[in-house]
């Protein structure tokens, strides 16, 4: 069929040609030539090239090599589509595989043709894709299939996995499979009870820590909920711990987002001058101001905050500066075996000697063996917490 017969003369399809090899070049300029109703614009030997001429000559149809030089087929696909939007990108190829049909038509391609294709067969490409329509080599067309298939079932397995995940999440949100446990705080030297730290555990088939439970809902957006779930459950065992003087006080965890939330203040605010607050450092804080105003109000209310795991995590002194904390809880990473490391006592003692300037108490978290601890209290270190001291327990 001849190109008059699908397109008046004077409507000729405008055709580019982008190709790194002069001889195919010259071949599809022949056949472009000869051909009725087809129009050639400009041919290119490289991607930089074909968006230029593109750009300046806005054709119907530009006919591109996937392999070729500046960037290759789907670098000129995209820029001769931004420059022209009006254009209609056939891909040619000697790799007629799936992974390159695929790249092609991401790039904006409506055609794929493989090389050495006759050239009725491309004249009529050529027509089908400058009418709107598209056209590609029957292999080709067998592989965007598989892999479209492939694909679909990938996500449709990907919706489904994630949709239980959140089922999981809003499970504990409700309170079922959730509960917390009791880790006393002592003070070092009399062993009497200082506070005590409220822990979330979670009863599932999945087995994983608990940080890893928060982690997922965080990455589910369900995050804060499951927070505020914990801390209600640990609230709610305020009256079973002992009201006296100066204490003993119940630490709870949250991240910066709870921290900042009104939920937090208003579940808070009856209670404040037996809470701690304890800020996890471990992620990262986008605006400091927000943080401290909202750390503010808890503070008019009577609560303590304290900075958790102290000596991990990004950016522990600017961390610990920007939010002026009452209590600076030493991370277990230093707590462990901080009787043989000489570097873990000499970063300690300066924990200490910061938090004494600014008028923080120091509590060392993870102590588990009689030497750890005789190292901390050495050190000066006055308040702790371990599994050597006390195990967290149900407060029954």
């Amino acid at each position: 069929m001849r190109g008059r017969e699908r397109r008046s003369a004077d409507l000729s399809i405008r055709v580019l040609i982008a190709d790194d090899e002069p001889e195919l070049r010259l071949a599809l300029a022949e056949l472009l030539l000869h051909e009725d109703g087809l129009e050639l614009v400009g041919a290119a030997g490289d991607a930089d090239e074909a968006i230029e001429l593109a750009t300046e000559r806005r054709p119907h149809v530009a006919l591109v090599d996937v392999k070729m030089p500046a960037g290759g087929g789907p670098k000129a696909a995209r820029g001769i589509l931004r420059a022209s939007p009006e254009t209609r990108v056939i891909a040619l190829s000697a790799f007629e595989d799936r992974q390159t049909v695929l790249e092609m038509i991401r790039a904006g391609a409506v055609g794929y043709l493989a090389k050495g294709t006759a050239g009725e067969a491309i004249v009529n490409s050529i027509a089908q894709v400058a009418r709107g329509g598209t056209s590609l080599s029957a292999g080709a067309m067998d592989d965007v299939v598989r892999e479209l298939s492939s694909q679909l079932r990938r996500e449709e397995i990907e919706v489904e996995g994630r949709v239980a995940r959140m089922d999981r999440i809003r499970r504990f949100v409700s309170g079922k499979g959730l509960s917390v446990v009791f880790q006393p705080i002592l003070d070092l030297r009399t062993r009497s009870m200082v506070g005590t730290e409220a822990l979330t555990r979670f009863d599932a088939l999945l087995h994983r820590r608990p940080d890893e439970w928060f982690a997922e809902a965080h990455e589910l957006e369900l995050g804060v909920p499951l927070e505020l779930a914990a801390l209600r459950l640990a609230i709610e065992a305020l009256p079973r711990l002992p009201e006296l003087l100066d204490g003993p006080y119940l630490s709870i965890n949250c991240s910066h987002r709870v921290a900042m939330s009104a939920e937090l203040a208003e579940l808070l605010s009856p209670h404040g001058p037996r809470i701690v607050v304890e800020i996890t450092e471990h992620e990262r804080v986008e605006d400091y101001a927000l943080l401290s105003a909202a750390l503010d109000r808890l503070r008019a209310t009577g609560v303590r905050i304290a900075i958790d795991d102290a000596g991990a995590g990004f950016a522990s002194l600017r961390h610990t500066l920007q939010i002026a904390p009452d209590i600076v809880k030493v991370d277990i990473s230093l707590t462990r075996d901080i009787d043989k490391d000489r570097a873990k006592r000499a970063l300690t003692s300066a924990l200490i000697s910061f938090a004494d300037e600014l008028d923080m108490s120091i509590v060392a978290e993870g102590i588990e063996t009689r030497e750890e601890l005789a190292t901390l209290l050495e050190l000066g270190v006055p308040f702790g917490q371990g599994f050597y001291l006390a195990k967290p327990e149900p407060l029954d």
